[in-house]
């Protein structure tokens, strides 16, 4: 079989395999689950039990990592997977995101600007695209080798690509799939017309269909005639205003069929296409046309399913209208419910690893299939979720990372300095002395990257800068109101000893944070009188180009204030200040806002929050229909009690903000 080759697909004479390791997923959230099934759902987990109700996955991470570490569960599960992945057109992670109005005006008037891409997002576009074309091809057949194992025996796969890269990605699909597993390659014309300049308009995209086995699903599709056709060969009425055609009964060229007259008609040189017993019975039905020797049939229109599709849709357009998102890559619906609609059954699983806008998971939900969809951009997620959101009925989802468990892969990777422990009685004590190590290490690393010096020797305080005490969170926990009072507790042990520190307050660093820290943290530090801040470890720190490049930036959380009222056993909650550190927003944009409420683009509320995943049990979101957005929200508790209400924010950049309150009904 012939082979395409690259720079990179080839070391010591084996080809590169892609990254396999499997990581646990984490649920960061839960969505339209009831209290019931809640409770139920915990109770199982509780005593251990296996969950057998399918939830619906929307995962927010690395294909280098989702797919891995989705093979241990679903490997040959997945009966349909589409992917649209990115085309070598410069493209990248940039998307529009919409200021709006103030919320005292009674028009709407938002203003759009373009955010640019995350570092994180920008090294992927890299990983794809850094050398060129051999380095998009070896991204590529290693996405497919996983895709491929994921596949069901009955599978299909839809790979959605344009001019630039088809003809390459076509030679790795025939090497992975196998040249005789090719279905299709349809051609999208997306638009009528496009001005390309100096060369003739591109108005196609390439969509190859490819099975796992002969075993795969296919349910026939149609398109609708085209008013040319209808108009040269629908062109009969009956009395009750039914459009019809006439079909002859003819037997193909070089078949026989059935020879005999009947009434005025007599067999044509192969004979009729059916029996007698059949032809009298569509003469009762009054479907006949006699015509000398000559009979005919009525097809009525109304009857008709339309033309079997064939390799050129031309009948679905590139335009989104209404479902308009403004995101770069959306696709309309129309064009994945007939890909969902040709090549699954209902409940079917389907996988889509490039999520954009949410396009295959919206579909999917509307035509009872089951799905899990990925992106690594975080505004993707947050635009499939709204998305899913104003589904009607829409089943309960998860929203899933891989979390503390890709950040202590990416420790033991990064920071093992020491040989595997030794197989005898010494071995668990050299291990725990390796994690110390290794703590240490990424401590020190983490120290480095935010500018300030190390210091050894203490607990809770890991460095200065600029006159302050740094604190690293650990890399698999969030950072909490007990290690904020230990550290300051250290932090005055450090002054009282040391006369000649000159320092005034104290900078945590963490990957995550408890709920409470913002209000109760920042209360005791002041009652100690200690300044105190909160930094976010950017995600980029696991990327070695971002670090080399010093792209890494450290940003303050964003600070919640929430209002709330009790009376007995109703409760009403309402947001009452929404602060957003400028670190990450450009300046022209900061100046269109001048009501705190317009950072807002979707809250929920958890009212029943059980220390385990945030359960989105209300919601508000802005929509391009309806930009407003609610900020105040009740509930009425059945019993009396202590509980827990959970906050979720997530501000126009797709940035989320959580805070909790104790309230006693």
């Amino acid at each position: 079989m012939t082979e395409l080759t690259w720079e990179g697909k080839f070391k010591d004479g084996k080809k590169v395999a892609p990254v396999r390791i499997a990581l646990p997923f984490q649920t960061i959230e839960t969505v339209n689950e009831s209290s019931a099934d809640r409770d139920k759902r915990l109770s199982s987990l509780f005593q251990q039990k296996e969950e057998s109700e399918w939830r619906n996955r929307l995962i927010w991470g690395d294909k280098k990592y989702v797919l891995p570490s989705l093979l241990p569960e679903f490997a040959g599960k997945i009966n349909l997977i589409y992917i649209d992945p990115p085309f070598d057109t410069g493209a990248n992670f940039s998307f529009t995101a919409t200021i709006p109005d103030h919320p005292d005006t009674d028009y709407d008037e938002t203003t759009q600007f373009v955010k640019e891409p995350s570092v994180i997002e920008q090294k992927a576009y890299r990983d794809t695209w850094g050398r060129g074309l051999d380095s998009y091809m070896q991204w590529f057949y290693e996405t497919i080798v996983l895709i491929h194992e994921l596949l069901s025996q009955d599978g299909s796969i839809f790979v959605h690509l344009d001019w630039h890269v088809s003809h390459y990605a076509k030679s790795i699909l025939d090497e992975v799939f196998g040249y005789e597993n090719f279905i299709n390659e349809i051609i999208w014309k997306r638009s009528d017309s496009h001005n390309d300049g100096n060369r003739m308009g591109i108005v196609d995209d390439r969509i190859f269909y490819y099975s796992k086995s002969s075993r795969r699903n296919f349910n026939k599709q149609h398109k609708e005639y085209s008013q040319e056709y209808l108009d040269n060969f629908y062109n009969k009425t009956d009395e009750n205003g039914r459009k019809y055609r006439l079909d002859h009964f003819t037997k193909p060229k070089g078949s026989r069929g059935y020879f005999y007259n009947y009434k005025t008609a007599i067999p044509p040189p192969n004979g009729w296409r059916c029996p007698k017993e059949t032809m009298s019975k569509f003469d009762e039905s009054g479907l006949l046309i006699f015509a000398g020797d000559k009979v005919y049939k009525k097809r009525y229109l109304d009857e008709q399913f339309g033309n079997p599709l064939n390799t050129i849709w031309d009948d679905v357009s590139g335009q989104l209208g209404n479902q308009s998102l403004n995101y770069q890559t959306q696709k309309p619906e129309i064009l994945i419910k007939r890909i969902i609609e040709m090549s699954t059954r209902s409940e079917d699983l389907i996988l889509d690893c490039f999520s954009g806008s949410g396009t295959t998971a919206a579909v999917a939900e509307k035509l009872n299939r089951r799905w899990i969809t990925c992106d690594l951009g975080r505004f993707a997620i947050h635009t499939t979720r709204k998305r899913l959101l104003g589904i009607e009925n829409v089943k309960p989802f998860e929203v899933q990372n891989l979390g503390k468990y890709e950040r202590q892969q990416w420790m033991k990777s990064e920071f093992d300095l020491t040989p595997n422990p030794s197989p005898n009685g010494e071995g668990n004590k050299i291990a725990m002395q390796k994690r110390l190590e290794q703590e240490r290490a990424y401590k020190h690393f983490i120290v480095s990257l935010y500018n300030a010096n190390i210091l050894d020797g203490y607990t809770w305080l890991h460095g200065t800068k600029s006159g302050r005490m740094i604190h690293v969170g650990n890399v698999d926990a969030p950072v909490t109101v007990e290690d904020i009072k230990s550290a300051i507790k250290e932090f005055w042990k450090l002054v009282g000893k040391e006369k000649s520190i000159k320092v005034n307050g104290i900078d945590f660093l963490g990957w995550d944070f408890a709920f409470e820290v913002n209000e109760t943290a920042k209360q005791f530090a002041a009652e100690n009188k200690v300044n105190v801040s909160f930094k976010k470890i950017p995600r980029e720190v696991l990327e070695k180009k971002a670090v080399e490049q010093g792209d890494i930036k450290f940003y303050e959380l964003a600070s919640l204030s929430i209002k709330k009222k009790i009376k007995k056993q109703d409760v009403e909650i309402t947001l009452d200040n929404f602060i957003v550190p400028p670190d990450d927003i450009p300046e022209d944009v900061r100046k269109n806002i001048s009501h705190w409420s317009q950072w807002v683009d979707y809250w929920a509320i958890d009212w029943n929050y059980k220390n385990d995943t945030f359960h989105n049990e209300w919601q508000s979101y802005r929509t391009k229909q309806n930009p407003k957005i609610e900020l105040t929200s009740s509930h009425q508790y059945e019993e009396k009690g202590k509980y827990v209400i959970l906050v979720k924010v997530i501000d126009i950049l797709g940035n989320d903000t959580t805070k909790a309150l104790e309230i006693i009904v």
